[in-house]
């Protein structure tokens, strides 16, 4: 038997969150914000967090500063019982920060990369793959030091017999130079939300980038918000409509929630069905709470919160 459940393979860093804010960033201005949290950020910590509450085996793989943010990072991810022996740490390098502006459902974000633009292929060993049955990795933008050996990453995983998940995210710098049909044969679950897919495949339309990807044998699953989810695999289309939550604290984070939903059902070996609903589900339950972890405890309560709110029931 396995260790981990999951290994995640991702970037690192805080959130410096600021809510109430009187009105956006002008320059030259000062702006007042009525609320500030200062928490564990990153989109692969907030998948692997929530992935562990809802009860999975989590690892992460990633590489932080020998600083108070790097601190806060591996106290946040073992709060949620997620294995950190994986992760690198160097004096030479800081933790990355981002600091982010919310604005009702929506939000403004500067980042500083740190130490997540310096985890290369040579920190991950088959010793750390061989001990988890699914691999997964975010943000692959974010991290210049992996980016030409993903392939390889996901390969090795493939080759050791894991299953695996890959969510690239935003590009920061927008050239979206990511080739598919190079990585999509290793990636069991591609997981952009609708922005993204179009992107990365240079289409301006979503039927369109789905035709672009049908070359590919398995799941691309894209995440459309509040319209919901969908899931392109084997030549069909399957929709999914989304919980809606009338009173959001915030979105931060829901795509991740909704990946970690997603693939907590699917190293179950559920449906693909089963695992959009699930993914749905708890990217509604990340808008509960403020920041992308805060919603979630452990499953009972979790579930407790999804049945009274949304009306679930397993």
């Amino acid at each position: 038997m396995k260790k981990f459940d999951v290994l995640v393979i991702g970037e690192l860093n805080v959130d410096l969150i600021l809510n109430r804010i009187d009105s956006f960033p002008e320059m030259g201005k000062e702006k007042l914000a009525g609320q500030m949290d200062l928490i564990l950020g990153s989109s692969s910590a907030i998948f692997a967090s929530n992935l562990s509450s809802l009860g999975a085996r989590v690892a992460f793989l990633g590489k932080l500063g020998e600083d108070v943010f790097g601190d806060l990072v591996i106290r946040s991810l073992k709060s949620k019982k997620v294995h950190t022996g994986f992760i690198v740490r160097s004096s030479a390098i800081k933790t990355g920060a981002t600091i982010v502006l919310n604005y009702s459902e929506d939000r403004a974000m500067v980042t500083h990369p740190g130490a997540m633009e310096h985890l290369t292929l040579q920190d991950i060993d088959d010793q750390c793959l061989q001990q988890a049955r699914h691999l997964h990795v975010s943000s692959y933008f974010l991290q210049p030091g992996i980016q030409r050996d993903i392939v390889t990453i996901f390969k090795r995983a493939r080759d050791l017999g894991l299953t695996t998940s890959f969510d690239p995210q935003w590009d920061p710098h927008e050239k979206w130079d990511l080739d598919l049909k190079q990585v999509l044969p290793y990636v069991d679950v591609l997981l952009p939300n609708e922005q993204e897919i179009l992107h990365l495949t240079g289409k301006t339309d979503l039927p369109t980038a789905l035709e672009f990807v049908k070359f590919n044998p398995n799941m691309v699953i894209v995440k459309r918000g509040n319209k919901g989810s969908l899931a392109f695999w084997q030549g069909t289309q399957i929709q999914q409509e989304p919980f809606l939550n009338q009173q959001v604290v915030d979105a931060i984070g829901a795509g991740d929630s909704f990946n970690a939903g997603f693939i907590f059902k699917f190293i179950q070996k559920h449906p693909v069905k089963e695992c959009l609903v699930f993914g749905n589900l708890m990217g509604a339950v990340n808008t509960t709470a403020a920041g992308g972890t805060t919603a979630f405890t452990d499953y009972k309560t979790i579930m407790d919160l999804a049945k009274k709110r949304f009306n679930y029931t397993e």
